[in-house]
């Protein structure tokens, strides 16, 4: 089938709105889609359309799904925020670790990243000649004048700091299980579970990134859960025999990164402000993030890494 909606002026898009059954001051809509988009307006109102309809169910007022806009927009900072101290810490201890185990340099030799396959080493290893030309950084530019003579790669540590999300998650993937296992050590879980958890966290930091809707998205990769038998928190059934938490939604990344910064920041008060959050918008219905209406009382939530 042939595409052929046209563009329409902003004032059409909002009498659309108009006759889809949105209640809203003309001017404001207006407004709000030259600054938003309709797109993009258009993923918050979604929930309120009516079955097998274009339209939307009776009482949907821009109000409410600009509260919806402006939580996501909220939310999606928080998590970025976390997400960032994960990636920091989970960097600090791989680097430590292999560093001590292969030396400044073992990144250069294929046999130290025996889990990826040959052809993946050498992309990786390409991306970081690219991310390392391409650099700004002083302590870059000093390290090739001083031993760019000797050394075409920099030292593991320095070149980690150049190092897109993706090119450390090859990293990750690729070390040897002893460096691996250390590392999840650290941050007490498996290797596979890190590995999972690191992935659903990078795609919600790419959806954070690029502005787009966060709070009732089903995730591309969601997160494994730990074992039942050593962590049944994670495992908690309601009297529907139904899941309290949700793992492919955005409630459940916000379990993960708790997780994680209760051991890497103690005293952080990042979990005072996702509270904080829900509290100011009190209209945001939780089941639609994969979270029961208690979420806060949950054990998770409540008692420091179950």
């Amino acid at each position: 089938m042939k595409y052929q909606k046209e563009a329409l002026t902003f004032e059409d898009q909002a009498q659309r709105l108009f006759d889809r059954g949105l209640e809203a001051n003309l001017e404001e809509l207006i407004r709000r889609l030259q600054a938003v988009s309709y797109y993009r307006l258009s993923g918050y109102l979604h929930p309120f359309r009516l079955t097998d309809s274009d339209g939307y169910q009776p009482g949907t007022t821009l109000n409410e799904v600009w509260q919806r806009y402006c939580f996501d927009r909220r939310l999606r900072m928080l998590m970025l925020d976390g997400i960032e101290r994960i990636e920091v810490a989970v960097r600090t201890q791989l680097l430590y670790k292999f560093s001590h185990t292969h030396g400044a340099f073992g990144h250069c030799d294929e046999r130290n990243l025996p889990r990826l396959k040959v052809r993946d080493y050498i992309s990786w290893r390409e991306c970081l000649l690219v991310e390392t030309s391409r650099s700004k950084e002083t302590f870059a530019k000093h390290f090739s004048k001083k031993y760019g003579d000797t050394h075409q790669n920099l030292p593991i540590w320095m070149v980690a700091e150049l190092m897109s999300m993706g090119s450390f998650l090859t990293f990750f993937k690729g070390v040897d299980d002893p460096v691996r296992s250390a590392v999840a050590r650290h941050f007490s879980m498996p290797a596979p579970q890190l590995e999972s958890w690191l992935l659903a966290l990078n795609g919600a930091r790419h959806i954070c990134a690029h502005h787009s809707r966060l709070w009732n998205r089903v995730l591309g990769y969601a997160p494994g859960l730990p074992q039942a038998n050593k962590h049944p928190d994670w495992h908690l059934k309601d009297n529907d025999d139904k899941n309290l938490l949700t793992n492919n939604r955005s409630g459940m990344l916000m379990f993960v990164i708790l997780h994680f910064l209760r051991q890497i920041s103690p005293t952080s008060q990042w979990q005072k402000r996702i509270e904080t959050l829900f509290t100011e918008y009190p209209s945001i219905p939780p089941a639609d993030m994969g979270l029961p209406q208690d979420w806060k009382t949950h054990p998770l939530w409540q008692t420091p890494n179950s």
